[in-house]
């Protein structure tokens, strides 16, 4: 009797959040709308030129190639946009879901309206034929931008970086603009080490979820033996923020080849990511599969694809499923849903950063450490929402082949650790990683979520992480 009624309950709390969220996130499509005609306006006045965005529509390959200065070709299966012969960037690096973002009452109208084999097969969102190469135009607006000029002269004004809706300070602006930020403890005097560790947060963070906890656990002996490297990503942090970048991962994997590995000659090295962390660290492991010595995933973000589905969509909906509850989901929503709302998060949080930090220290009475935080803030919009919808998002398929090449491949270690607790990243995407490598461990830590598997078990983690390192192969 009781269990019945506890079933009735959650069912119709279920139903309740079903309801409450449709409407919440209809109301939501139509600020949506209003505001992207506000930033439209604040752009043009604030920067003297019409601004981009992903609500327009695709313009095909055909016309952003028109200008004769963006060309898109096709070389060895992969279709690449070459801007003035130089700079080239992968249509396969860009996600979909960018673009393609139904609002509730056409997603509602979809599934009503398609057949049940269609329902199950992608969400009403079909992937376009193959022999179609469209790039979007707030895209092609992006490349004119860097280029300057289109084949007939006409101008296109570059976006300043930082951007109005940007934090200004010398943090969130690096002088440097060609690398990362990156911590580096090596060991007391100068020492040869055998080999090293890369430390890689993940998304909306920053190194200091590493150098805040883990690192000050590690022990004198094995820091005797290594470096310890732990890296703000492209966009975050203090790293370069460029208002022109796409944010992909090729991207991000050659700022971080660039900062670490050839900078500091690193030829033999262990990976530790958390998050969107693990997806770089796998692209990274097949880059290098000699000198990987171990992977260590914190809760990875991996959602194996049903059949029929169109990969990058079914990922948007699992990690971004529109509910208000609980409330971890609702955030998620809103910064994978909403270009324009999130950008307005953007500059009432990380614009002003430095007033909310002091205003949390001061009614804290300076008694609560605020790295976490530190790394919340410091990003800008641009490189956040690339980020989500180009590697979360994007990596649907990429992910599956870079699992099976460490699978296949290489011989390191991999282990995964996941809190029981985590509402934003099920500890079924854990359980999927294992049964993609055979040979990887997985412990899942009860009582812990999404940070805390970190930020709570710094020693314990610290300690467990030496072990793997030494691990004999």
């Amino acid at each position: 009797m009781a269990a019945a009624a506890r079933s009735a309950l959650a069912s119709a709390g279920r139903a309740a959040n079903e309801a409450v969220s449709f409407v919440v996130f209809m109301v939501l499509d139509v600020v949506e709308v209003l505001l992207c005609v506000v930033y439209k306006v604040a752009d043009y006045m604030l920067e003297g030129a019409w601004r981009p965005c992903y609500c327009s529509s695709s313009s095909t390959a055909a016309g952003a190639a028109a200008s004769g200065k963006i060309v898109v070709s096709e070389r060895g299966g992969s279709k690449v946009v070459s801007m003035l012969s130089s700079t080239k960037l992968h249509l396969e690096d860009i996600s979909d879901t960018l673009y393609t973002r139904p609002s509730v009452l056409a997603g509602a109208a979809s599934a009503t309206t398609r057949s049940p084999s269609s329902r199950r097969g992608g969400g009403g969102v079909r992937a376009p034929p193959a022999t179609t190469v469209t790039v979007h135009s707030a895209i092609v607006q992006m490349l004119r931008g860097k280029i300057g000029a289109d084949g007939d002269g006409k101008q296109h004004k570059p976006y300043p970086s930082p951007r109005w809706s940007d934090c200004h300070c010398t943090n969130c602006n690096p002088a440097d603009a060609g690398r990362l930020f990156v911590h580096v403890e090596a060991p007391p005097g100068g020492a040869a080490t055998e080999e090293d560790v890369l430390f890689i947060h993940g998304f909306i963070s920053s190194s200091g979820f590493w150098t805040e906890t883990v690192l000050p656990n590690v022990s004198p002996e094995a820091r005797a033996r290594r470096r310890l490297f732990a890296v703000d990503l492209l966009g975050f942090g203090r790293s370069p923020k460029p208002a022109d970048s796409l944010y992909t991962l090729r991207e991000h994997v050659e700022m971080i080849e660039r900062s670490v590995i050839e900078r500091h000659g690193v030829k033999s090295f262990h990976i530790v990511a958390h998050s969107l962390g693990s997806i770089l660290a796998l692209a990274l492991a097949v880059k290098y599969p000699a000198a990987v010595r171990s992977l260590t995933l914190v809760a990875p973000p991996y959602f194996p694809v049903p059949r029929g589905e169109v990969g990058t969509q079914y990922v948007l909906r699992t990690v971004a499923p529109r509910r208000v509850w609980p409330p971890i989901a609702f955030g998620a929503s809103v910064a994978c849903w909403y270009e324009h709302l999130s950008r307005t998060v953007s500059i009432v949080l990380c614009k002003h950063h430095r007033l909310w930090e002091l205003a949390f220290r001061v009614f804290t009475l300076y008694r609560v450490r605020t790295y976490l935080m530190d790394g919340f803030f410091c990003h800008t919009h641009i490189a956040s929402w690339h980020t989500l919808h180009n590697i979360i998002c994007g990596s649907a398929g990429k992910i599956d082949k870079c699992l099976e090449i460490v699978r296949d491949q290489l011989t390191c270690d991999v282990t995964i650790y996941h809190g029981r607790d985590d509402e934003l990243l099920p500890v079924q995407c854990s359980y999927a990683v294992k049964a993609k490598i055979p040979r990887a461990r997985v412990k899942v830590v009860d009582g812990k979520d999404h940070v805390t598997i970190v930020v709570r078990r710094q020693k314990e983690l610290a300690m467990e992480l030496e072990e793997i390192w030494n691990r004999k192969r």
